[in-house]
C-alpha cells in the first residue's frame, strides 16, 4: 500500500510540472505570438503530456501485471497439491506444473476433458455434485473425495472449489484445490475400525468399563462407561454421564458411606480402588465388585479408569458357604462360632450408642432321659422342634445359636430387660406347648432359661458365664423356668 501511494504521488507530481510548464509557455506565447497562437501551443503542449502519463500508467500496468504473474505462477508451482482451472461445464482449462504428482494423471490426459474424470463415479459422484454446489450457490464447497489415478488405483483428495468471479466475455470458471490425503485417510478408517472393533469387545464384556472424575470440590462425574450398565441396571450410559447421580443414587443405602469413604481414600493415597457393594436394580439387589486405578490430573482433579464387575452369583455362593460353616446342621441356628463374630459386632455395635444387651442361656430339661428312653432320632426331632419353635417366638434380628448338645444361646437385640424378659417368657411356653409324636407316643419337655445383661464395653465370654449361672440355678429351682435379674418366672405348679 505505501508503494502505490508513493507511485500516485509521482504521477501527480509529474502532471502537476506538465501543467506548470504548460501555464509558462501560454502566458510566453501571448506575449510573442498573440492570445491565439499561444492557446494552439498550450493545447499541443497538453496533449503530449497527456500522451507520456498514459505511457507511464500503462508501463506500470504491465509491471505490476507481470509481477502479479509471477507470483501466481511461483505459487501454482510451489502449492504441495493439484490446481485445477474448469470452465462452468467442468472442463479443464489449466493445470499447476506440477500437477500429475499430486493427482496421478499427465496433463495431458485431462486438459480439455471434464475434470469429473478424477472421480471414482465420473458421471454421478461427488465430484459432480461439488461442482455443482458451487456453481448454482456461487459459494465454496469443501470435503473429501474419492479419487481414481490414471493407474486405476483409489485415492482421497481433501478438495476445495471455488467459483471465481465472472469474466468480462460472461463466462464463469471454477478453481479446483486438491491436496491428496490417502494416507490420511487409510490411517483414520484403521483407526475407526479399531475403535469399532474395540467398543464391540468392551461392550460384550461381562462387566462396565468405565473412567470417571472427581473434582477439587469432590463432584463425581462419568466421562465414559461402557455398554454392559444397560444389561447390568437398565440405565444408559449417556444418561449416567449426563447426572452421575442417576446411577450413584442406586446404591444401597447401607453401603453409600462405605463407597464414599472408599473413594475419598483413594482420591488421597492414589492407591488403586477396591470396593464390592449392592446395588439396587429393576429385579432387586445385585452385588458389585468395583477396580479402578486413580490417576492425578494437573488441574487436581482425579481420575479413575476402572471395571465394575457384577458378582451376584459369587455372594450367593459365598453367602451359602457362610451359612454352611455359621449353621448348626441339625437345628439350623447359628453354631458358637458364628454366635461369637456375629455377637462381638452387636455388642460393638451397642457400646457406640452406649445400649445393654440382653443374653440368654437355654437348656432343654430332662433330655438325656428322652434320648436313653426313646433314642437319640427322637432327641434330634425334639433339638429340631425346639429350635423351630424359638425361631417363630423370637424376632429375624436376634442371635440364636446351639452352643454344644442341647444348650443354646440367644442374644436380644435392641431389647431392654424387661421386654427381653417378655420375648424369653413367650418362648418357654411355645416350648412347653410342644407335642411330638415319636412311635406311637406323645413326648412334651419344657426348657430351663438363665438371663443376664451385658453393659456398654462387657465381655461376651463374661456374659455367657453368667448365664450359664442363672441356666443352673433354674434347673436347681424346679427347671422351666427363667432366672437372672429380675423376679423368676417359672411354669404354673413347677417346683
Amino acid at each position: 500500500m505505501g508503494k502505490d501511494r508513493q507511485r500516485v504521488r509521482r504521477r501527480w507530481t509529474r502532471g502537476a510540472t506538465a501543467v506548470l510548464a504548460l501555464t509558462l509557455m501560454v502566458g510566453a506565447s501571448g506575449a510573442l505570438f498573440g492570445f491565439w497562437a499561444a492557446l494552439g501551443l498550450a493545447g499541443l503542449a497538453l496533449a503530449v503530456t497527456l500522451v507520456v502519463v498514459l505511457r507511464l500508467e500503462a508501463r506500470s500496468r504491465h509491471r505490476r501485471r507481470s509481477a502479479e504473474e509471477g507470483l501466481a505462477a511461483r505459487l501454482l508451482a510451489g502449492f504441495p497439491g493439484a490446481v485445477i482451472l474448469v470452465d462452468a461445464a467442468g472442463v479443464v482449462e489449466q493445470l499447476n506444473p506440477d500437477f500429475e504428482r499430486h493427482a496421478g494423471y499427465p496433463p495431458d490426459q485431462l486438459l480439455g476433458r471434464r475434470v469429473t474424470i478424477l472421480d471414482v463415479k465420473p458421471l454421478h459422484g461427488d465430484l459432480q455434485q461439488a461442482l455443482s454446489f458451487a456453481t448454482t450457490r456461487g459459494q465454496p464447497w469443501q470435503g473429501v473425495l474419492a479419487c481414481r489415478r490414471a493407474d486405476g488405483e483409489r485415492c482421497y483428495q481433501d478438495t476445495v472449489v471455488l467459483p471465481l468471479l465472472e469474466e468480462p466475455d460472461g463466462r464463469r470458471r471454477l478453481l479446483l484445490i486438491l491436496r491428496d490425503v490417502t494416507r490420511t485417510r487409510e490411517r483414520y478408517l484403521q483407526d475407526q475400525m479399531l475403535l469399532e472393533r474395540l467398543q464391540g469387545t468392551v461392550s460384550r464384556l461381562p462387566a462396565v468399563v468405565f473412567q470417571t472424575r472427581q473434582d477439587v470440590s469432590g463432584r463425581i462425574e462419568f466421562l465414559y462407561l461402557s455398554e454392559g450398565l444397560q444389561r447390568l441396571c437398565g440405565l444408559s450410559p449417556e444418561a449416567v454421564m449426563a447426572d452421575a447421580d442417576r446411577l450413584l443414587m442406586r446404591v444401597h443405602p447401607e453401603d453409600r458411606d462405605r463407597l464414599t469413604a472408599s473413594i475419598a481414600q483413594s482420591a488421597v493415597s492414589l492407591e488403586p480402588w477396591r470396593i464390592e457393594y449392592r446395588l439396587i436394580v429393576p429385579d432387586g439387589v445385585c452385588w458389585l465388585e468395583g477396580r479402578a486405578l486413580p490417576r492425578r490430573q494437573r488441574d487436581g482433579q482425579t481420575l479413575w479408569d476402572g471395571l465394575l464387575i457384577d458378582i451376584s452369583e459369587r455372594k450367593t455362593a459365598e453367602q451359602q458357604v457362610q451359612r454352611l460353616i455359621s449353621t448348626d446342621m441339625l437345628t439350623g441356628a447359628l453354631n458358637r462360632r458364628a454366635f461369637f463374630e456375629q455377637g462381638e459386632a452387636v455388642l460393638a455395635l451397642a457400646e457406640r450408642h452406649g445400649r445393654r444387651v440382653p443374653l440368654a442361656m437355654l437348656d432343654l430339661d430332662h433330655f438325656k432321659e428322652l434320648n436313653d428312653t426313646h433314642g437319640h432320632a427322637a432327641g434330634d426331632l425334639a433339638l429340631q422342634s425346639f429350635a423351630m419353635s424359638c425361631r417363630d417366638s423370637l424376632r429375624p434380628y436376634d442371635l440364636f445359636a446351639r452352643i454344644g448338645g442341647e444348650e443354646f444361646a440367644v442374644m436380644l437385640i435392641d431389647s431392654e430387660p424387661d421386654q427381653a424378659r417378655e420375648i424369653l417368657e413367650r418362648l418357654r411356653q411355645a416350648v412347653e406347648a410342644i407335642e411330638l409324636e415319636v412311635d406311637g407316643v406323645t413326648l412334651h419337655f419344657t426348657v430351663s432359661l438363665g438371663i443376664t445383661v451385658l453393659e456398654p464395653g462387657g465381655s461376651l465370654d463374661g456374659a455367657l458365664s453368667r448365664a450359664d449361672q442363672a441356666l443352673y440355678h433354674a434347673k436347681r429351682e424346679g427347671r422351666n423356668r427363667i432366672c437372672g435379674p429380675g423376679p423368676a418366672i417359672a411354669s404354673h405348679g413347677a417346683g
